[in-house]
């Protein structure tokens, strides 16, 4: 008997992979709110109205994987006890307050996954603030912004302006896909970041290519501050007025908003696993072995929940990467190791984070470390940047790929890069990760044969021009000057700057 602790990615694959492997065994889900196996990344683009099919949201339902896997699926059900001594679960069911089912297991996986965070700030559980983790959310969202311009007729002067005004808390991934999908709607959007750049994962030169254009687009972007406090506007709590005004730690009081996202990063959904005993990092995530198993007999973990390998530093480091891709090849690995009988047990060689993001126009992608997480870590690194087309230069058409690659600077191992641009950046990023995993250097970069035809790549791909620009630096062959050592440079006596840009590009960058 097989139970199964949460149905979105890694549950949901662990029970279909389990089911295709064994007819006969009983796979039990347990699912908290009335949806498992949602499409949770496609989300704010429903919000924005880009996906208009609410039933699309949903990749199976409850029915479907009954019917199609005889799976026992129970929504509504929240796990409020793991006892693996005895070996069950206990659970109640969300909508009949006070109910308890005690449930036995021979294997139970925890696919608990993450909660967004939500900092005890001053006003925070006013109306009007969402963040947004499940279906219900996201209809929450949408009803309140279809119904915005009603509970604003009687508003302030700021409520009753057109257009109406949200505030997005959190520069990551989610949040400025949220900007950009308040923006579809018609909103004007303050977006606050506490980090001094938008887009964490990106190294800040990188993130600033986004930043720019959020800018330009009319996004008020706001960083290196942090939410004080959310108050009501005119400081009538009970007034007609639903708006609120973000305070900032830096004291500034940004125009009342109409809708508050709250998008301030996740943390593991584990205090019932940690009461268990199942061994859990500091910041609350599963330890795992590399065959996903925890530290109790029987029971496995996957998803955003667990703290997995770092194969690119390697020597046992861990990180926790919460990402749609590994979690669902956890989830199935899972029950690969559990249904396999006598075949060698998979082990899971670790996430290289590959995470890619659009806002607007442009593409945002990285794979691997950045400057920060090197930094942190103390390994030695270099980069290079280059800014080749994505595909040959005289065919119409082609855009800027933005491309910056870290690696050591004697043995060439790739540490990871980031690209950012409107084009064919993702598959850069692809091919990048794929030789991280296949433990390339940069000299490798320089020779791999990748697809060409004018329309669609160039002679020496962007990955290739990258490698070569490393390999030169590797051999000593040439001598950067990094940007950041632009200012300082030019204070040196001797130095002189030369400016090479066309008028274009001077325009373009300010």
């Amino acid at each position: 008997k097989l139970v199964i602790i949460g149905g979105v990615a890694g549950g949901a694959s662990a029970a279909a992979r389990a089911r295709r492997l064994d007819e006969t065994c009983e796979i039990v889900l347990l699912q908290s709110g009335p949806d498992v196996s949602f499409a949770s990344c496609g989300m704010p683009y429903f919000i924005g109205n880009e996906i208009t099919d609410r039933d699309q949201m949903a990749v199976q339902t409850p029915e479907s994987l009954r019917k199609r896997f005889n799976i026992d699926v129970h929504v509504n059900t929240r796990v409020i006890k793991i006892d693996t001594d005895n070996k069950t679960v206990t659970a109640t069911d969300e909508t009949q307050p006070g109910s308890q089912t005690t449930i036995a297991y021979d294997e139970l996986v925890l696919a608990v996954g993450s909660e967004p965070l939500k900092p005890p700030i001053p006003g925070i559980g006013r109306k009007g603030l969402f963040a947004l983790r499940n279906l219900q959310d996201m209809d929450a969202i949408v009803e309140w912004l279809n119904d915005m311009p009603n509970k604003c007729s009687t508003c302030s002067e700021y409520g009753n302006k057109v257009p109406l005004h949200a505030v997005v808390a959190g520069a990551g991934f989610v949040g400025l896909e949220m900007v950009e999908q308040l923006m579809r709607r018609g909103l004007e959007v303050t977006v606050v970041e506490m980090l001094p750049q938008v887009l964490g994962p990106l190294d800040v030169e990188m993130a600033a290519i986004i930043e720019d254009d959020l800018k330009a687009k009319g996004v008020n972007v706001v960083t290196g501050d942090g939410i004080q406090e959310f108050l009501p506007f005119n400081g009538n709590e009970h007034g007609d007025d639903p708006s609120t005004v973000v305070k900032l730690k830096s004291g500034t009081l940004l125009p009342p908003a109409q809708i508050t996202i709250l998008g301030m990063g996740v943390r593991p959904d584990t205090k019932v696993v940690a009461e268990a005993g199942i061994e859990c990092t500091p910041r609350g995530h599963i330890v795992v072995n590399d065959y996903l198993q925890t530290n109790k007999a029987s029971v496995w973990a996957a998803g955003d929940a667990i703290e997995v390998l770092n194969p690119i530093v390697g020597n046992g480091d861990k990180w926790a990467v919460p990402l749609a891709g590994p979690a669902n090849r956890q989830g199935r690995m899972i029950a690969d190791n559990i249904f396999g009988g006598e075949k060698k047990m998979r082990n899971f060689k670790g996430t290289y984070a590959a995470s890619v993001v659009r806002v607007f126009e442009l593409i945002g992608a990285c794979v691997g470390m950045n400057e920060k997480m090197l930094s942190a870590k103390q390994l030695p690194f270099a980069s290079v940047h280059v800014h080749p087309g994505s595909h040959a230069g005289y065919f119409p058409g082609a855009k800027s790929v933005n491309f910056k690659l870290l690696f050591h600077p004697t043995t060439g191992q790739i540490w990871g890069a980031q690209a950012v641009g409107e084009e064919g950046v993702e598959k850069r990023i692809d091919v990048i990760s794929t030789a991280m995993q296949g433990n390339l250097t940069v000299e490798d970069l320089a020779e791999l044969e990748l697809c060409y035809a004018p329309p669609v790549g160039s002679a020496k791909d962007p990955v290739n021009i990258a490698g070569m620009a490393a390999t030169n630096v590797l051999e000593g062959l040439v001598e950067q000057v990094d940007w950041k050592e632009l200012k300082r440079a030019a204070s040196l006596p001797g130095v002189v700057i030369l400016d090479v840009r066309n008028p274009g590009e001077i325009e373009k960058s300010g």
